[in-house]
């Protein structure tokens, strides 16, 4: 998805249209506020370290440029691939305290399938923006993904 955003004219990432989100660039910098958030729930962080850091992570995605934003994706994904490093049993219990919702009882490997299906979801709205712009998007299912991972191997 980034190659095909880096390819395009630069004001369509920050282009504004009526969507679920206003524009590309909001969209990821959302994922990248809610992977960043998730990361430290899967780590164990506790809710008050983790909101106290929500304005950082919603600073840092302020601005930026696709290749900038692809820099802030790359390094999550390399805190992702150290946490799952560290984690020896992904289906350990987990209770997760939401101030708003409450107490729940789950699993880590519920966490990190939420973290895919919020991504996804929001690939999907990336989709949609670039449409109402007048362009294509990419394909974004995990098929696709594993396919072009085979070709490239």
């Amino acid at each position: 998805m980034f190659a095909h955003l880096g390819q395009l004219p630069e004001d369509v990432f920050h282009s504004e249209v009526t969507s679920v989100f206003p524009s590309v660039a909001q969209t990821l910098g959302h994922m990248y506020l809610f992977e960043q958030l998730y990361m430290s729930v899967l780590a164990g962080e506790p809710n008050e370290n983790i909101f106290s850091k929500i304005p950082e992570w919603t600073e840092e995605t302020q601005g930026k440029t696709v290749d900038g934003m692809q820099r802030l994706f790359a390094g999550v994904t390399e805190q992702f691939r150290d946490l799952l490093r560290r984690t020896p049993e992904p289906d350990k219990a987990m209770t997760i305290e939401h101030p708003k919702y409450g107490r729940l009882d789950t699993h880590f490997s519920d966490i990190l399938h939420h973290v895919v299906n919020h991504g996804t979801y929001h690939r999907g709205n990336v989709t949609a923006i670039l449409k109402q712009q007048g362009y294509a998007g990419v394909p974004t299912d995990y098929l696709f993904y594993l396919m072009e991972c085979q070709e490239s191997r």
